[in-house]
């Protein structure tokens, strides 16, 4: 069966049936392989999304519950994104395999609240496990990018 999805702007047919997670079909059909498999339970947040501006769970989401809405994926970011480089400059990533649905998460945030509290930023992360324990250098990030004084992210083990 044929879908029409419309990702990063632009529409996509796919070929699969109505009830095949979104995330199969970005990461094996379309290429867009950013964002992750993590725990299959929408728990983790790796497989972040945004369906309308809105985070997702893309391990668990139908297609069919995606025909008429605007997804878009770490893809459409870019490496120049504020929240990509604060990302970078904080030194958020440790074994990265979270930093998508994180970014994605942080992205829907920013773009809902530009100038968000620490309480904001907490909510709005809560849903997205970092195996790495990285919350504090995310949260500085994230204050960074939204143009806040970041919070003092804990310092960086030298690099062997």
């Amino acid at each position: 069966m044929t879908t029409m999805l419309n990702i990063n702007g632009k529409d996509m047919p796919v070929q699969a049936a109505p009830d095949t997670p979104l995330l199969w079909v970005l990461r094996d059909e379309l290429g867009l392989t950013g964002s992750k498999y993590g725990c299959g339970i929408a728990q983790c947040g790796a497989c972040t999304v945004l369906a309308d501006g809105q985070p997702i769970r893309s391990c668990s989401t139908p297609i069919l519950a995606l025909a008429s809405a605007k997804i878009t994926t770490i893809e459409s970011l870019g490496g120049e994104h504020p929240l990509q480089v604060a990302w970078v400059k904080n030194d958020v990533p440790q074994c990265g395999y979270c930093q998508s649905g994180q970014l994605m998460s942080a992205s829907a945030l920013l773009a809902q609240t530009p100038k968000p509290t620490d309480e904001q930023i907490d909510a709005a992360m809560s849903g997205n496990i970092c195996r790495c324990g990285t919350y504090q250098r995310i949260h500085a990030a994230i204050k960074e990018a939204s143009g806040q004084a970041p919070v003092a992210a804990p310092p960086v083990a030298a690099k062997v």
